[in-house]
């Protein structure tokens, strides 16, 4: 009986270290370790949940028991929060108080955590600062000959974001400047493009979404950023439901779980139903089988394939433009949606029928001839996107064997254009069963 007993409990340690194969428990790291021990000092209490490294995800949250739908998963006391009002109690405050004009709260964020990473070791913040990433895969850190890979209406932009980014370094360098009696070295050199770059995709990335109150010190933008160290090690899945607040009377932001989630396996949040485009624009990922992933039809391709000798096409665009349907057309895993179509529909509308374009943009069918000349160029339309797609895989598979140095930035790309291929195929199969020719 004790041999079987003995076996049992192998099989058991066994079964449990299966579990960590696809997580490997990573907070035996001093890193981990140093972090729980500053946040224990901050009111932390102990949770069920580890840093750990998974295979699809890269560095998350697993948790030690079963969790229930309803059961919190987290509790960080506002202790543990990063935001402005830590900001202005640091020696930047006077600072940020007397600049005009006023900057903006991210601003002050940002400057915060440049300052304290400079800071090193008399920083009071190193526990969590040396958790964060070193670098970033938003669209904004990319190298230009990844970003020319990417689809056209996110390469548009990721080409907004870096220029927001620089116009607000820019703006931002008088400011800058002003801190000079704080640090013994430069401030250009601390305060320089790449630290502000960092600062910034660690905020827009990363931080949660808390409302403070408006204070005088600063711009009139909303300040609505918290970073929370420890709970944004937490990744994203688009299948689960969480409740998220900062509690007012616990004085602490709380993360609740409408899904179950098994003993040893990876928690995850949801960021919201983004998709695959606004998940790499915003936070530098990309999630696999993602269901609220399309693919956009960009107001080029749209008005490529609309019929060129039509005598009222500059009338139709302007109806389409007048009534926002040049944007956000797409593709999704169930097909074109009901915008592609109906924009094709006005689109293909005859000249006996244009008095009916009303009716078209409210879905309305006009004639047995418009619904086929839409779908026949809905089909075209995605014909197209595949074989674009296609191309570009092909030479991000070529740049691969070239650029080492972009290898990770080019899986990135090629993970969001495979998805793509999926939903492209997925519909032309649709619009195939709608006896509709895709060539």
């Amino acid at each position: 009986m004790k041999k079987s007993r003995g076996r049992t409990g192998r099989k058991r340690r066994r079964k449990h270290l299966q579990g960590f194969v696809d997580g490997a428990n990573c907070s035996h790291q001093l890193e981990y370790i140093k972090l729980k021990k500053w946040l224990k000092d901050r009111g932390l209490e102990d949770s069920n949940l580890r840093p750990a490294q998974f295979c699809d995800t890269g560095r998350g949250l697993m948790t030690t028991k079963t969790l229930q739908a309803g059961d919190l998963i987290i509790s960080l006391p506002e202790k543990c929060l990063l935001t402005t009002a830590t900001v202005l109690s640091s020696s930047l405050g006077g600072y940020i108080m007397k600049w005009k004009p006023p900057v903006s709260p991210l601003i002050a964020l940002c400057t915060f955590l440049i300052a304290e990473k400079h800071a090193g070791e008399k920083s009071l913040w190193k526990p969590y600062l040396d958790v964060l990433p070193k670098t970033y895969t938003c669209p904004v850190c990319l190298e230009q000959d990844v970003v020319s890979l990417l689809p056209e209406p996110l390469r548009k932009k990721a080409q907004e974001q870096r220029t927001m980014v620089c116009e607000l370094y820019t703006s931002s360098k008088a400011f800058f400047s002003s801190l000079q009696p704080l640090f013994a070295e430069n401030t250009e050199g601390i305060f320089n493009y790449s630290a502000l770059e960092w600062a910034w995709c660690t905020i827009n990335t990363r931080t949660i979404y808390m409302n403070q109150s408006q204070k005088e010190c600063f711009s009139l933008e909303p300040d609505v950023y918290a970073l929370a160290p420890y709970l944004d090690l937490l990744n994203h899945s688009p299948n689960v439901q969480v409740k998220a607040a900062f509690n007012e009377q616990t004085r602490s932001y709380e993360i609740w779980t409408n899904s179950q989630c098994k003993k040893y396996e990876e928690v995850f949040i949801c960021y919201g139903p983004h998709d695959n485009q606004r998940l790499l624009l915003e936070y530098g990922f990309v999630a696999m089988n993602n269901p609220h992933s399309s693919v956009y039809v960009s107001s080029d391709t749209l008005l490529k394939y609309s019929p060129p000798l039509d005598k009222q096409r500059n009338a139709k665009i302007s109806i389409l433009k007048n009534h926002d349907f040049l944007e956000n057309l797409t593709f999704g895993w169930d097909g074109p949606s009901w915008r592609l179509l109906t924009a094709l529909k006005l689109l293909s509308l005859g000249a006996d029928e244009f008095t009916c374009w009303k009716r078209a943009l409210l879905g309305g069918v006009i004639s047995a001839r418009n619904e086929q000349q839409a779908l026949n160029i809905t089909a075209k339309i995605c014909q197209f996107l595949i074989e674009e797609t296609q191309h570009v895989l092909l030479q991000i598979s070529q740049l691969k064997g070239n650029r080492e140095n972009l290898k990770n930035h080019l899986a990135l790309v090629e993970a969001l254009r495979l998805e793509d291929l999926k939903i492209l195929q997925k519909s032309a199969e649709i619009l195939c069963d709608l006896n509709v020719p895709t060539t």
